[in-house]
């Protein structure tokens, strides 16, 4: 953990206000700095894909510098149930994530990256699950998308496995990907964790120490098309092991009695 809380954001109103009525079953919660030219693709393959399901599709700008947010408004008044917040300054994925998740209308929240690489479909997967692992008991619950056929450089893939490892080792979340992108948990659970900068890092080690459950699914990974990646290997290197360090302090210190009355 590097300053124990995030960054606290600057605001901008949000383009379109709360829909009225019932909350959807799921929030498409996707944090985006310059993605200009993934926005309206990524639109219209999640519509064409999950037509199906009852969802709102949630955007936060995280300080982009380029045309994201017109590509954004352009979208926004083509989707009705497409919103977006927008951070003045860039503050991290995991400040965007928090931002979403208190914005978010959905129960479950599932998050996925805007550069394409994931693909949409996958979130009907990691919804099943959810939904038939719920029924087994009220525990918090993350699904966690595994990319089995990962379309990153090679320094990227050997970085994120050795990282993976450590971290299973450090923090015992048994979680075989997770810096995947494609996650989905309950709303309420994800509010009620302990919130710091780089914690969208450690979210199973995290939701484990809360007493619950993690579980792996494979998903499709693409490679990026358009734009290029916001985060580079030695520097993630260096902010993780001291992330790493203090969520191992942060485990130790956590304890869940058992109410029984």
């Amino acid at each position: 953990m590097t300053s124990g809380t995030t960054s606290s954001p600057s605001f901008s109103p949000r383009d379109t206000p709360d829909d009225v009525g019932a909350p959807p079953l799921v929030s498409i919660l996707i944090a985006v700095r310059n993605e200009e030219a993934n926005i309206a693709p990524l639109v219209a393959e999640i519509e064409t894909t999950l037509a199906g399901v009852s969802r709102e599709i949630l955007f936060v700008d995280d300080g982009s510098t380029d045309g994201t947010a017109h590509a954004l408004s352009v979208a926004g008044s083509l989707v009705s149930h497409l919103r977006v917040t927008r951070h003045r300054k860039s503050c991290g994925k995991s400040a965007a994530l928090i931002t979403g998740a208190r914005a978010a209308r959905g129960f479950w929240i599932a998050t996925m990256d805007g550069d394409c690489q994931d693909d949409p479909r996958d979130i009907k997967a990691l919804l099943t699950c959810a939904l038939t692992q719920e029924k087994r008991g009220a525990e918090p619950l993350l699904v966690a998308g595994h990319r089995t056929n990962r379309r990153d450089t090679l320094i990227k893939r050997l970085s994120s496995r050795l990282a993976n490892r450590l971290r299973a080792r450090l923090l015992g979340d048994a979680t075989l990907d997770t810096a995947c992108g494609l996650k989905l948990y309950r709303r309420a659970a994800f509010l009620d964790l302990p919130h710091f900068d780089n914690m969208h890092r450690f979210l199973p080690a995290l939701f484990i120490r809360a007493g619950g459950r993690v579980i792996s699914v494979p998903v499709t990974n693409r490679p990026r098309l358009h734009g290029v990646s916001k985060y580079g290997t030695f520097d993630r290197a260096w902010a993780g092991l001291f992330d790493l360090m203090g969520l191992a302090w942060l485990q130790r210190r956590g304890k869940r009695p058992e109410v029984i009355e």
